[in-house]
């Protein structure tokens, strides 16, 4: 009987107080709030749906920090990507009790709080994301006159649909596990929690940004997976700049833009790839 092979080495730390500072941002959200696999699941879909114009559906996978995606800082987020011709979808593996619901709350602590998250979340997310999967793994091109189509019909491309996944704290485990599979265009994440070796090991797609020593061990790692990654990071950004920063703070609002535009940027150039 051989000794089990010991446990990956955590690169990201748990939670802490900074994972629950936050700032809520101004706007009023255009998405939707609807049940995918039985879960709440905020939709935010580009002007023409999903029509584009080289035939090719883009649907971004979103994973929230501890404030889930219903917070509005998560809601305008997932609308500024798909403004730009992206279909997002957010779900909430909190189940209604994410952090904004226990903002001030005398005595609640984020550490215990997240405990039994872990476990469920872990256990009804992969159902939601196959919902996710099945149902959007189809492009529809609009046809044209120039064909035997009507104009304001959709025909159903299959395998058109790229897939992309972008998390947040909480959510970057969530990625980097989509990322070792073999169906996701890209991927990208900011400030992870709850990271370790394996996760990087098993990485097959391509991925973003933590302590410098974490970092820099991740890096090697990807280097030596000869995988394609970005990294972007900014001096004196704290954890959660890319979701929860002070908008009226000029540093960090530049901060969190230039992150949500690199995102952007990263998955347009994988959308374009063959």
């Amino acid at each position: 009987m051989t000794d089990p092979a010991p446990a990956p080495r955590p690169l990201t730390g748990p939670l802490s107080d900074c994972c629950t500072r936050t700032v809520p941002h101004s706007g009023v959200a255009r998405g939707t709030v609807e049940t995918i696999a039985g879960l709440a699941t905020y939709i935010a879909r580009p002007p023409t749906d999903l029509t584009n114009p080289t035939g090719t559906s883009r649907v971004i996978l979103y994973f929230a920090d501890v404030f889930g995606p219903l917070y509005v800082n998560s809601q305008l987020a997932m609308d500024y990507w798909a403004a730009h011709g992206y279909l997002v979808l957010g779900v909430d593996y909190f189940e209604g009790d994410s952090a904004a619901h226990h903002r001030g709350e005398p005595g609640w602590d984020v550490d215990e709080w997240v405990v039994p998250f872990r476990t469920s979340a872990a256990r009804i997310t992969p159902p939601w994301i196959a919902a996710v999967r099945a149902k959007y793994a189809y492009a529809y091109v609009m046809g044209n006159n120039n064909d035997t189509l009507d104009a304001c019909v959709y025909i159903a491309c299959a395998g058109a649909t790229k897939f992309f996944a972008v998390g947040y704290c909480f959510g970057a485990p969530f990625v980097m596990d989509l990322l070792a599979a073999d169906w996701v265009t890209a991927g990208a994440f900011a400030h992870p929690a709850f990271l370790d070796e394996g996760h990087f090991r098993r990485i097959k797609k391509d991925d973003f940004t933590f302590p410098h020593a974490a970092r820099r061990r991740a890096e090697d790692i990807l280097v030596e997976q000869k995988a394609t990654y970005f990294i972007q990071i900014f001096g004196g950004a704290s954890h959660g700049f890319a979701t929860r920063p002070d908008p009226a703070l000029k540093a960090e609002r530049w901060a969190k833009e230039e992150s949500a535009r690199a995102v952007l940027q990263w998955f347009d150039h994988h959308a374009a790839q063959g």
